[in-house]
């Protein structure tokens, strides 16, 4: 396992899908040079996602190959979908950033603060339920999909208490300042104080 080492830390992006997770973690990833660490998953894309941004889309069968090369520092499956995160991929982003991030569902966020503690931490992005229908729709998602997400809706919610940050997302580019703030009270900033 990918040992984090002195000011090396992860932001975890989770909540319900459709709560502007990924558009809070771009905006706030800019200010802070965070590097993303994006996700393996077997699910097909949808139309407004791309290859490589979003996620890594693989076929069912690479993600058994990966899985049995033992390459995730952990997978889950959701809805009969594969998803995972390579542990090579996390060594990477650390190369050249002490911070990364990563947008998860709460069992992938759980699963990698119960690796790394308090090296991780979980924000949790979310919007009430008309609110994620509504951002479900905007960006055309099939009803299929839409209510695939909202059958986990309120279990995704349950997970808000076991998050140390949490912050409602009426207004992304409101809360992406909300979460810089609260990412500068984690930063070290090693300022020296000189006498005259």
């Amino acid at each position: 396992m990918y040992q984090i080492k002195g000011k090396e830390r992860i932001f975890v992006y989770t909540g319900p899908d459709g709560s502007g997770r990924k558009t809070i973690a771009k905006m706030t990833a800019t200010a802070f040079d965070m590097e993303a660490v994006i996700s393996y998953t077997t699910r097909s894309p949808r139309h407004y996602e791309k290859n490589g941004e979003d996620y890594h889309f693989v076929s069912e069968e690479t993600f058994k190959q990966m899985e049995a090369e033992q390459v995730f520092l952990e997978s889950v499956e959701i809805d009969g979908f594969h998803y995972g995160i390579r542990e090579q991929d996390v060594a990477e982003a650390f190369k050249n950033h002490n911070l990364v991030y990563l947008t998860l569902n709460p069992e992938g966020a759980e699963k990698l603060k119960s690796l790394y503690g308090e090296k991780v931490t979980r924000i949790f992005v979310y919007a009430d339920r008309d609110t994620v229908i509504k951002r479900h729709r905007e960006r055309e998602d099939t009803e299929d999909v839409i209510n695939r997400h909202l059958s986990h809706y309120d279990e995704t919610m349950n997970y808000k208490s076991s998050c140390e940050h949490a912050f409602e997302n009426f207004d992304s580019p409101q809360v992406a300042y909300q979460v810089s703030e609260l990412i500068e009270t984690y930063l070290d900033r090693n300022l020296t104080v000189t006498d005259y």
